[in-house]
C-alpha cells in the first residue's frame, strides 16, 4: 500500500514532535526543516494534526507545537485511516470515464479489504514509540536542538 503525501508529512511531523521531550515547543519551521518538506506543507499538515486533537499549539514569539497525550497514544493505522482522502483504494476510470467493469466489480472489494488490513497491522503501531535516538540525532543537529533533547 503507498499512502499519500500528506500523510508522510503528518506522520513525520509527529515522529519529530513524539522524538522531543514532554513540554518540549517547535516551530513549524524547525519541523519543516526536521523533515526537508516545504513549510507551507507542514503547515497544513499541523491544523490537521491540531484539528485531530493530537498536538497542541502555542501562539506567540516563544510558541510552537509539542504531542499532547492523545498524540502520544496515537498508532500510525488511526492516522491514516483520517488523512486517506481516498474514497476508494482503486482508480476505477477508464479513458472514456469510468471502469466499464465497476459493476458488482469483486477486485474493488478486495482492495478495500486489503487496505482495511494494512491499517489493522499499523494499529499495533505506536507513532510515539517508532523514533530512535539514533535517527534523530542528525534532526536535532540540522535544526539546532542539543543532541540530548
Amino acid at each position: 500500500m503507498k499512502i499519500n503525501a500528506f500523510a508522510d508529512v503528518s506522520l513525520r511531523a509527529l515522529l519529530v514532535l513524539a522524538a522531543v521531550p514532554d513540554g518540549t515547543l517547535l516551530t513549524t519551521q524547525n519541523i519543516a526543516d526536521a523533515v526537508g518538506t516545504p513549510y507551507n506543507h507542514v503547515s497544513k499538515a499541523m491544523a490537521r494534526l491540531r484539528a485531530l486533537g493530537l498536538i497542541d499549539v502555542e501562539r506567540g514569539r516563544s510558541g510552537g507545537s509539542r504531542l499532547n497525550p492523545a498524540g502520544r497514544r496515537v498508532t500510525v493505522g488511526r492516522v491514516l485511516r483520517e488523512l486517506d482522502t481516498r474514497t476508494d483504494p482503486a482508480d476505477c476510470v477508464a479513458p472514456g470515464g469510468p471502469c466499464p467493469l465497476i459493476n458488482d466489480c469483486k477486485l474493488r472489494a478486495a482492495l478495500a479489504r486489503a487496505r482495511e488490513a494494512f491499517y489493522r497491522e499499523l494499529d499495533t503501531v505506536v507513532v510515539a514509540e517508532l523514533p530512535g535516538s539514533g535517527q534523530m540525532a542528525p534532526v536535532f543537529q540540522l535544526i539546532g536542538l542539543r543532541p540530548g533533547l
